[in-house]
Formats: structure tokens, C-alpha cells, sequence
């Protein structure tokens, strides 16, 4: 496979952006080519139409293909009946033709929104994942050839991250990145937490990654304004970290993690043919 390069950001919560950040993080895609730029969700504070407006209108602006997925700050806020009789109008209205991605070679891409506008729990900005979209987003990426990067983003983590500044909390996230691994999913991309992280998943062969990006926000969760740039080798993908100086980028942490190696070709032993001899024996047997 060719080499892929990936911006991926999540949570600008544009209303309480870092505008520098944000600014910052437009640049350096001008001087730092990617193949497609992935937005894992809270494009919004409180998904308000000028919110939605700011961020379509810097979307719009980036000199690469974008695709986003949906976050549980992307729904109106703190309209309760609009949040739970329409939640995704707003989402839909300014974002929703950019939900599926270009056609990019050498990826497989599925979007899962794993956020409600509302649920029955105190907490309804947790996550949640059904086993019908786990298996529709598996079948999105089923197809490709040897080597295709298979790729599914969602808002929340699927699994909680130890050490993170909060949790996520997703019902049928276990189950979901279970089944992620058994169908050799190689990453899956969120945000929600405001924290960078990569970690696998403990299931199977322990080759499908949960990768996280930080925050563009004012709202920073002990790591400064970041978002991730990813690598994709034939055999690794290298996660950078791209935390915000002030006034630059800077790589602020990297993992690089080995990728599903292909099964090797089937051996067939050969047969020599039979002698001349061999047959004639068995003929006057």
C-alpha cells in the first residue's frame, strides 16, 4: 500500500474555541499535506446555528477533503424538546454532506454517531453504540485489497482510557470494540475526553487501536489545544500529538504501534509427476 498521511481533530467546540489554536491548526495543513482530515465530533459548544455557521465556514477553508462525525455537544443544548424530538437537524443542515469522505486509496472509512440527544440516564452526554450500527459500520469497511487501512470514527471512546480526565461511559462499547478487533478494524478514532491517547483494544490479537485527539477549545483538560497527526506505513502507523505552543505547533508526545501483518500465501506442496517406470508397474500390476 502507498503511504497515508491523517489529520485528526475533534472537540473545537467552536463558541469557546481557541481561535489561535484553531487558526494555528489550518496553517499547519498549509505546510503539512494530508490525504484527509477526520473531525471526530463537537464541532459545537452548544449547537447553536452560528456555532454550526463557524464551523462549516473553517471547514470550508481547509486546503484538504474533511469528514466529520457527530458529537454529543453537536445537538441544541439546552433546548430539551428540540434535543430530543430533532436532535441532528442543526448537524445535518450544516454538516451533513461532509459525513462520508472522499474516496481516499488505501482506506476503508465507516462513521458512527455515538452520541443521543437524549437517554434514559441522568448523564446524556455519554455514549451509546447498537449492534445494528457496529455491524452496518463493519460492512462499510469489509471490502478493499491487501493492506487497506480500516478505519471507524465515533465521538466517544469505546473503551474507558485509564488515566483519562474523564470517562465515556458507552453502552455497547465493549461489545462494539470486541467486534472491531474480530473483523481486523485498525483504528478507531474519537475524541470526547480532551486528552490525546493510543491504546489497543484488550481483545484478540490486540492489533486494533483506540486512538484519541485532544481538544481545539478553551477547554482543556490538563493537555494544551492538540490534534493528531497519523501515519500510515505498510506495516505501522506513527500517532503524533501536535500540541499548541502559543504561537506554533510542536510535537508534544508519538506512538508508533505495528499494524496486522497479511496472513502468508497458502504453500501447496508439489507433486513431482510420476516416472515412466512407476507406471508401467502399476499398469501390469
Amino acid at each position: 500500500m502507498r503511504p497515508l498521511r491523517l489529520f485528526h481533530a475533534s472537540d473545537i467546540h467552536f463558541g469557546g474555541e481557541n481561535e489561535a489554536a484553531v487558526a494555528g491548526a489550518a496553517r499547519w495543513l498549509v505546510d503539512n499535506p494530508v490525504d484527509l482530515a477526520i473531525i471526530s465530533g463537537d464541532l459545537t459548544r452548544e449547537g447553536m446555528p452560528k456555532e454550526f455557521a463557524a464551523a462549516r465556514a473553517w471547514l470550508d477553508a481547509l486546503p484538504v477533503p474533511v469528514v466529520v462525525t457527530a458529537g454529543n455537544h453537536d445537538v441544541p443544548y439546552f433546548n430539551i424538546p428540540y434535543r430530543a424530538l430533532m436532535p441532528w437537524t442543526r448537524f445535518k443542515r450544516w454538516l451533513g454532506h461532509l459525513v462520508t469522505p472522499p474516496p481516499v486509496e488505501g482506506l476503508a472509512y465507516a462513521g458512527v454517531n455515538t452520541a443521543r440527544g437524549v437517554q434514559p440516564r441522568a448523564n446524556w452526554s455519554k455514549g451509546q453504540i447498537s449492534r445494528a450500527q457496529v455491524r452496518r459500520a463493519i460492512a462499510r469497511i469489509s471490502t478493499g485489497p491487501e493492506g487497506t487501512l480500516r478505519l471507524v470514527t465515533c465521538h466517544h471512546p469505546l473503551v474507558e482510557v485509564l488515566g483519562g480526565p474523564m470517562t465515556g461511559n458507552v453502552w455497547g462499547g465493549a461489545g462494539a470494540a470486541e467486534a472491531f478487533t474480530a473483523s481486523k478494524v485498525d483504528l478507531v478514532l474519537t475524541g470526547h475526553i480532551h486528552t490525546p491517547f493510543v491504546q489497543p483494544y484488550p481483545f484478540g490479537d490486540g492489533r486494533t487501536y483506540a486512538v484519541g485527539a485532544g481538544t481545539l477549545s478553551i477547554r482543556e483538560r490538563g493537555v494544551a489545544p492538540s490534534f493528531n497527526a497519523i501515519d500510515i506505513e505498510a506495516g505501522s502507523v506513527t500517532v503524533t500529538a501536535q500540541q499548541w505552543t502559543g504561537t506554533r505547533y510542536e510535537p508534544y508526545r508519538t506512538w508508533q504501534v505495528d499494524r496486522r501483518t497479511p496472513p502468508p500465501p497458502e504453500r501447496v506442496e508439489a507433486v513431482p509427476p510420476p516416472q515412466i517406470d512407476d507406471v508401467l508397474i502399476g499398469a501390469d500390476g
